[in-house]
């Protein structure tokens, strides 16, 4: 995994995002739409928390001009 999909990620964070999705694809419902799937909700959240944490160090990084 490439250090863009992990950005503002925790240990711990990717370390249940593992599990949860192991477990969902095993004991997970069968084939579902993708607004209503399990998995791609997850997956749609943790790429909203990248993309949350790339802005705010965007953000900090960004040259302050007065």
């Amino acid at each position: 995994m490439a250090k863009a999909d992990r950005e503002g990620l925790s240990l711990g964070y990717r370390i249940m995002y593992r599990i949860k999705y192991a477990g969902l694809h095993v004991f997970g419902p069968a084939q579902l739409s993708p607004g209503s799937d399990p998995q791609a909700r997850l997956k749609r959240r943790r790429e909203a928390k990248v993309a949350a944490a790339r802005a705010a160090r965007l953000e900090r990084e960004a040259p302050h001009h007065p």
